[in-house]
């Protein structure tokens, strides 16, 4: 099973920021003890695509702007072709391809693609439900990969410059942190599907703690 995912790496984000998801009514939700502002103050951020395979990482791979279908198709061919590929070529097979459905996953132009680089490539892309974000381990992978930038690069919130001196900075640190992600964490991550959809039955669909 290949996970994907696009993440937004922010230079001045707080790893450690916990959202806390709960039932509410309708009247509920416009409380304002309910209400939070968050004030955008024009932090640079930037956006990644990645996977991994069981204790595989794939390319990580630094888009810049915005990404719709013909930018995730790209990004596809360039990068998780020649991983699947290179997969195939050490003998492991039986390949699964798994993305949400953001839109530019699920246009028609993409899932044509994917149909046809499948029979190409031999892999299988596997249907995801709309709301699952829980059963998805990269997304704590990407917690991973901030974590680790923020502790071994403290000063990534002050970073000062141009937005493209600070980019360069962002792309070099992240490139570096994701190579160094090491197979025990990966293999953690696997590991855990197991409690997830435990958790996920548990909670009836609902939110869970991964």
């Amino acid at each position: 099973m290949i996970w994907s995912d696009e993440c937004a790496v922010e230079k001045d984000s707080d790893p450690r920021t916990l959202w806390i998801y709960r039932h509410q009514n309708q009247f509920e939700k416009y409380l304002p003890i309910n209400i939070k502002e968050k004030i955008r103050n024009g932090g640079i951020s930037q956006m990644i695509w990645g996977s991994f395979l069981g204790d595989k990482l794939g390319p990580i791979v630094f888009i810049d702007g915005t990404v719709n279908t013909n930018v995730y198709i790209g990004v596809l061919d360039d990068y998780l072709l020649p991983f699947i590929d290179a997969l195939n070529a050490d003998g492991l097979s039986n390949i699964i391809y798994q993305q949400d459905n953001a839109s530019p996953h699920a246009s028609h132009k993409t899932k044509e693609w994917l149909a046809n680089s499948a029979k190409e490539h031999g892999f299988t892309v596997m249907e995801w439900p709309p709301n699952s974000p829980d059963m998805n381990p990269i997304e704590n992978l990407w917690a991973h990969l901030k974590l680790e930038l923020h502790r071994r690069y403290p000063d990534t919130n002050s970073l000062q410059g141009s937005p493209d001196a600070i980019k360069t900075i962002l792309k070099t640190r992240l490139n570096e942190v994701w190579w160094q992600i090491g197979e025990e964490v990966l293999r953690n991550l696997i590991d855990s599907m197991p409690q997830r959809v435990c958790a996920l039955l548990d909670a009836k669909g609902w939110y869970t703690k991964y």
